[in-house]
């Protein structure tokens, strides 16, 4: 049995919490729950802002990672 994870992106990123929120509002996802998930996706965010206001200071291109996770 493999057990395969989707791959980090701005859109996987976005359904999870959608379907957080959603469960919250059905009550099958605790409102504490939903506040670790939604802190764990703006400190995803706060990182890809990091990196993307390092390579803008020092001139350098956009690692393929952060295009690749902007991007799907």
């Amino acid at each position: 049995m493999t057990n395969t994870k989707p791959a980090l992106s701005a859109t996987t990123l976005k359904n999870a919490l959608w379907e957080t929120l959603q469960g919250i509002q059905s009550g099958v996802v605790q409102p504490g729950q939903g506040d670790a998930i939604a802190a764990q996706a703006r400190e995803i965010l706060r990182t890809v802002k990091v990196q993307l206001q390092v390579v803008n200071q020092s001139k350098r291109s956009v690692p393929l990672e952060v295009i690749s996770f902007s991007e799907s």
